[in-house]
């Protein structure tokens, strides 16, 4: 049954936002002018992470240059401009939100001479030097080599890329741009140039992969690494995306979990409305502890 006629599940509600404190971190966002994935990416956790206090941050702008059938945010290219002081208003507004825990990300910029790494990199000193300082994860595009090293000397907590599908739907579902293979290499990459710096990966469900295909994911993330991993269900953001195939049942999620943790991942997020960033202080702190 085609995603934009499918009647979701009532575990797919979401609530609304509301909140003194879920106003609060909005003003500070706007007030800093900057994005943030939690609106962009029209996530679903946005009440629940911005009550209690977090946002994971969009630098590089609001558009990207390549553009999923399954994201969001818009597709263009800002001709290489880059606004020099956003990391400085990201670690003002981590500071003025009293974040105790930091997630950074972007849009993708191939416009760019190095994909933006270096922006991550100045975004990550800036939310660590603050006193005291900050954890900060991030969740890059598919840096590998020179610039994967610039972001990773900067010595985020948590190095996050996601694969986003199993391999077959790969071709499919991102763009063109990306490969499977190239995302793994991000992240074998990340692991091996400082194993204290934690690596996660996100795998969406209800695309139409087969269990047998989420498992070799799962086996292919814990090859090169991976100690964090996230399992969510895909939601179509209009009608122009990708349809949902399946609403996943929260119990079949609760299976992969099981499994995640039983194959050897320190963490495992899974759920319906789980995404990347969600409760990332909470995987960081446990992952590091159970993965050592």
């Amino acid at each position: 049954m085609p995603g934009n006629t499918m009647r979701k599940p009532d575990w797919l509600k979401v609530s609304i936002p509301s909140g003194e404190r879920y106003k609060r971190v909005k003003q500070a966002v706007d007030c800093g002018g900057l994005h943030t994935v939690c609106a962009e990416a029209r996530c679903p956790n946005v009440g629940e992470c911005w009550d209690a206090g977090t946002a994971t941050f969009m630098i590089l702008g609001d558009l990207c240059t390549r553009g999923c059938r399954f994201c969001a945010v818009s597709r263009g290219n800002q001709g290489g401009s880059v606004d020099q002081e956003e990391p400085r208003m990201v670690a003002q507004a981590v500071m003025r939100m009293g974040l105790k825990y930091a997630v950074i990300t972007s849009v993708t910029r191939d416009d760019l001479y190095d994909g933006g790494a270096s922006v991550f990199a100045a975004t990550i000193r800036a939310v660590k030097g603050l006193d005291p300082p900050v954890p900060a994860e991030v969740l890059t595009p598919d840096y590998v080599g020179e610039d994967l090293e610039t972001v990773l000397k900067a010595g985020p907590d948590v190095f996050a890329h996601n694969i986003e599908v199993v391999e077959r739907l790969t071709p499919s579902m991102r763009h063109e741009g990306f490969s499977y293979e190239r995302s793994l290499e991000c992240l074998s990459q990340a692991r091996s140039f400082n194993r204290s710096i934690k690596t996660k990966s996100s795998i969406m469900l209800g695309l139409g992969e087969s269990d047998a295909e989420i498992e070799g994911a799962m086996a292919d993330l814990l090859g090169v690494g991976v100690e964090i991993l996230v399992l969510g269900q895909y939601l179509q953001p209009t009608r122009d995306h990708a349809e949902v195939v399946e609403y996943v049942h929260p119990d079949r999620f609760e299976k992969w979990a099981l499994l995640g943790r039983a194959m050897g991942f320190g963490y495992v997020a899974a759920g319906p409305l789980v995404r990347t960033s969600y409760r990332a202080a909470e995987a960081y702190v446990l992952g590091s502890r159970d993965a050592g």
